[in-house]
């Protein structure tokens, strides 16, 4: 049996032989290269053979192994999921330069939630089929030459998400996993259709980089998951899988720049499911609502124009928890149930985490004192 560790040093592992009632002791040096990558890095996490107990060891020991194991369980892993895994492919109508209309394409990756045909994808993934009226989704499952027309379910832009569903029965299922277990340094396996379904099922290894990655992408601020698992154009709205095949996020984005290797990012399966349980059941996500309209106010800006950091109230919606509240056209929101806020995205992202019907305390700036406001939250949809 082999054993490779990345860390480049001597380490002990305790196996025991199936025909031997005694134990020994293996030290291994090993190199940090890709093929040690490919063929033994996720060696003696998964295994479809039975279990050999150990026994107790008498010597400093690091990790206990089995010695029967599979080469490299990403090959189980991408087993269990490859049935799961399915190819997205939108058609639509585009209107190019000189005005004239012509069919065009977008694909990208989803992971079957039940077996009776829910699939969860990336909100971008199908978004000029929510916004064309002519635009189809067409899902390709694995080994399966037939495309399924979807239907879609519901989307939800602020968190990337989308649901569509297929007519079909039997389909495979993914299992999902707790990223709020999740370790920097975990073992991470994504899966999808890179550039397209010339590249369906594409499997790539990494680890957990970072958790709870605070990205901004066009004035949306996301709570991510960073890995080094390749991630391209194709794999949005696949799974990230750890080691044991649970999904545990959503592909969604990646950093694409001169000098920036694999830093690429998925949706923690923990804050997907329940907007999934929402579009499914009510086809839209219902969030709380304050009514206000804002400039973010930095340091810098502040001090040019004598004021302090937070949150330049511009506009209030007529009727709105904020209007009702007494919130003023020329407020600043400085704290947020006692977090220092500056932009709009940062206020939501606190308001987000209630409920419609909760109170939010807000500390205001204004006429150089500062005052407590109270907001009861609303429903966006009062106010669509």
């Amino acid at each position: 049996m082999k054993e490779e560790n990345q860390n480049n040093y001597n380490v002990k592992y305790v196996v025991e032989k199936k025909d031997s009632k005694g134990i020994k002791i293996i030290g291994i040096a090993c190199l940090m290269i890709l093929s040690g990558f490919a063929g033994g890095l996720f060696s003696n996490y998964l295994s479809k053979k039975e279990n050999i107990s150990s026994k107790e060891p008498t010597q400093n020991v690091v990790t206990t192994y089995n010695i029967e194991t599979v080469e490299n369980p990403v090959v189980a892993v991408a087993e269990k999921l490859s049935s799961s895994v399915v190819g997205i492919k939108v058609t639509y109508m585009s209107q190019n330069f000189w005005g004239l209309l012509s069919e065009a394409e977008g694909e990208g990756s989803g992971i079957v939630y039940s077996q009776d045909g829910y699939i969860v994808t990336n909100y971008h993934v199908i978004e000029n089929a929510i916004k064309s009226s002519n635009a189809k989704i067409y899902v390709l499952l694995a080994n399966d030459e037939k495309e399924y027309e979807a239907t879609i379910v519901g989307h939800d832009s602020l968190t990337d998400l989308a649901v569509i569903k297929i007519e079909a029965t039997g389909l495979t299922a993914a299992e999902f996993g707790d990223s709020e277990a999740l370790k920097v340094g975990q073992l991470a396996v994504a899966i999808g259709n890179p550039l397209g379904q010339e590249f369906a099922g594409t499997v790539t290894g990494g680890y957990i980089s970072g958790l709870n990655r605070s990205i901004t992408v066009d004035s949306t601020v996301y709570n991510l998951i960073q890995t080094d698992a390749a991630i391209n154009s194709g794999n949005s709205g696949g799974p990230l899988v750890d080691i044991s095949g649970r999904v545990i996020g959503i592909n969604t984005a990646k950093i694409s720049a001169t000098g920036v290797e694999g830093i690429g990012f998925a949706i923690p399966i923990n804050d997907v499911l329940p907007i999934v349980e929402e579009l499914i059941e009510n086809k839209t996500i219902v969030r709380p609502f304050i009514g206000i309209g804002g400039i973010a106010l930095d340091e810098d800006l502040a001090n040019r124009n004598n004021l302090v950091e937070g949150i330049y109230i511009q506009e209030i919606t007529k009727d709105s928890p904020a209007q009702i509240a007494g919130l003023k056209q020329g407020d600043i929101i400085v704290e947020a149930n006692g977090t220092k806020v500056v932009s709009v995205n940062e206020l939501n992202v606190i308001k987000n985490k209630l409920k419609v019907g909760d109170k939010i305390d807000l500390k205001v700036y204004r006429n150089k004192e500062y005052i407590n406001v109270k907001v009861t939250l609303a429903s966006t949809s009062d106010f669509e």
